[in-house]
């Protein structure tokens, strides 16, 4: 369940990592085409008026024709995170940093072959109906889902109005197909789970998936309720987070830092801005921590991890990570699309610089090849190297 998370929200992230801040603006789509400045674009609609002339067979709608152009005109930029996205898109998008959402309580994923594949979250409608983990999505409300299908359009059939009612055709596991009734409810979307490692009832686990605006409420809950069951050791896992709210991180990283220096950022023609953590108290403070990282920790997950490595807090156990040292500003146009510009590059502490390079693993481990999980098998032998109890941060 934990990687069908993962994999559909580094979906929604273009499979690159993001950190994100909302910003609204009264940007309407203005003329088909041109936007607000048509003295600008002439070839624009000379370009317009030939299709509408010589094209043989009928033109796309205007709204086509207009996404089309915006996203030539946002590619000319040449930078990958520098994007325009469909409303359908930004809505989930949206709905996926805010931490909540009308729906079953399912993670979906693609399998090799194309099919939708669902895994219900604990006591969600989804599980309560009867979908078990690992059903294939066969169809939504009779509509049949073509294997090949994206998960938007999946997504986009299963949400709805809370309190209606929807028939989902699924594949169980065994082979058996079935079609089951859900009632919509407005459901949490989870951003961390904990427990203990098992046979190491000191270390407690703290997975974040992603940086929405309840991870830190979140993380702040794994670490007293791993406390109160007797952890006193912790590793938090940022593999396969591809980031989120820029803010989210700075708060997580307050509950292992006890104030001081996060990140630096700079943009363009103003001063570079110093986060800070805020004064810390807790466990997650002093306790001793790992951190893993791969190659698809990126964005606001580096933040955390740089922050907690250069300030000697926490080593990095795993692989290089994706190296993506920017934020992007959204924002809204009129029909419910969005822009996500460029607007910020951020450094860590020690100022290193993230963008491309990434962060260098303290202890290179690779994944296992043979189902286990050798980066926190790692972890676990640096927490229990000795018997004396460990200093804050290790070595």
């Amino acid at each position: 369940i934990f990687a069908a998370v993962n994999i559909f929200f580094l979906t929604v992230a273009f499979l690159a990592g993001y950190t994100l801040r909302a910003a609204t603006v009264e940007a309407g789509l203005g003329e088909p085409l041109l936007g607000s400045h048509p003295d600008r674009y002439p070839l624009l609609a000379e370009a317009r008026g030939l299709l509408e002339e010589h094209f043989i067979g009928p033109l796309p709608p205007d709204s086509a024709l207009e996404y089309g152009t915006i996203r030539g005109l946002v590619s000319a930029v040449d930078d990958p995170y520098t994007v325009f996205i469909e409303p359908q898109a930004h809505e989930l998008e949206t709905q996926s940093l805010q931490g909540e959402f009308g729906g079953i309580g399912v993670t979906m994923s693609l399998s090799d072959a194309g099919e939708v594949v669902l895994s219900p979250y604990r006591d969600s409608p989804a599980e309560r109906a009867g979908i078990l983990d690992s059903d294939v999505l066969i169809a939504v409300d009779d509509t049949p889902l073509l294997a090949g299908a994206p998960l938007d359009q999946a997504t986009a059939l299963i949400r709805g109005p809370v309190g209606t009612v929807l028939r989902l055709t699924v594949r169980h596991p065994s082979g058996e197909q079935v079609t089951l009734s859900v009632t919509r409810e407005r459901f949490d979307i989870p951003s961390v789970t904990w427990r203990l490692i098992e046979s190491q009832p000191l270390i407690g686990l703290v997975a974040v998936s992603r940086f929405s605006s309840r991870t830190a409420a979140e993380v702040g809950q794994a670490i007293e309720e791993l406390h109160a069951s007797g952890a006193a050791r912790y590793v938090l896992d940022l593999r396969n987070n591809g980031g989120g709210i820029l803010e989210a991180a700075v708060d997580v990283a307050g509950h292992f830092l006890d104030g001081g220096v996060v990140m630096y950022e700079t943009q363009h023609a103003a001063p570079e801005k110093t986060y800070s953590a805020p004064a810390g108290a807790g466990p997650g403070i002093t306790a001793p921590l790992v951190v893993l990282v791969n190659h698809n920790t990126a964005s606001a997950a580096e933040i955390v991890a740089g922050a907690l490595l250069d300030r000697g807090r926490a080593p990095l156990v795993g692989q290089p990570t994706y190296g993506k040292g920017s934020v992007q500003l959204v924002y809204d146009l009129s029909d419910g699309s969005s822009v996500h510009v460029t607007a910020y590059r951020w450094y860590t502490p020690a100022r290193r610089e993230i963008e491309q390079a990434g962060l260098p693993p303290t202890h290179s481990v690779q994944p296992s090849v043979d189902g286990g999980d050798s980066e926190l098998s790692f972890a676990v032998q640096l927490l229990t190297a000795t018997d004396r109890a460990l200093p804050a941060a290790l070595p």
